[in-house]
């Protein structure tokens, strides 16, 4: 980021530059490094207000929000963390948790899995904002915000700084990639969701299988966004299937 400063003050009689803004993006990128957890629940909170706000959330007497509620109701936190949950009406095949407990789960994902399978998906989720592996995410979000900020200063061509950071929190937290070790801590914490909350220890194994066929299918387009951000989703559908037989066989 410095370098781009630099780069634009030698140029400063061929293109405008707004030493202010570049300078600024570079501070960005150096509190991204430091952010508290104070600061990161601030952006967390500002973040999933502004989704819900440019998202068509569906209101309480609809189908799918009765239906998710019915399949929520007790579910009010994990790990302390206070959960609240609504559905987006969008075509992408998609759930996402976010660190202050909202959880947001799309209708067209509703649309093509059973109870079981999807209360495991999004038990999945929550492991994630449990095991903190969003904190990262938000961090590159908010380094790139602050990094177009400073490269844009050359050229006068960036829009509002809150709304570009917004938008990159939010597609963070929509298409976050995890490790391959965050994933399976996360299928992990979906198999004990499921179990805890009395729905079939298959869920998260059937749920991935799902993934796995649709991404193979005519429906491919619309599971991109999940099924990229979930990688070996066969693997870990064996994993947890595997799991699942060895649970029922300790109960009998």
């Amino acid at each position: 980021l410095l370098v781009i400063a630099f780069i634009g003050c030698a140029n400063a009689c061929f293109a405008q530059f707004n030493l202010k803004k570049a300078i600024g993006g570079a501070t960005k990128a150096v509190q991204a490094m430091t952010l508290t957890d104070e600061q990161m629940a601030a952006y967390v909170k500002e973040s999933v207000d502004w989704m819900d706000k440019h998202n068509p959330v569906l209101p309480e007497d609809n189908p799918y929000t009765q239906r998710l509620r019915k399949l929520t109701e007790g579910i009010t936190d994990a790990d302390g963390i206070p959960l609240n949950f609504k559905v987006y009406d969008v075509i992408d095949v998609n759930a996402f948790a976010c660190g202050d407990g909202s959880v947001r789960v799309f209708s067209s994902l509703m649309d093509i899995m059973t109870d079981d399978e999807l209360m495991a998906i999004i038990g999945h989720e929550i492991g994630h904002i449990v095991h903190h592996d969003s904190k990262d995410a938000i961090k590159r979000a908010y380094m790139a915000s602050a990094a177009r900020n400073a490269a844009g200063a050359v050229g006068g061509t960036v829009g509002k700084l809150s709304e570009s950071q917004l938008g990159d929190l939010s597609q963070a937290f929509m298409s976050a990639q995890f490790s391959q070790k965050q994933e399976y801590a996360a299928d992990e914490y979906g198999f004990e969701f499921c179990i805890e909350h009395g729905f079939s220890p298959h869920g998260m194994a059937d749920g991935l299988n799902r993934l796995v066929e649709l991404s193979q299918g005519a429906k491919a387009s619309t599971v991109q966004k999940m099924f990229s951000s979930h990688p070996d989703s066969e693997k870990r559908a064996a994993r947890m299937k595997k799991k699942a037989e060895e649970y029922e066989s300790s109960a009998r």
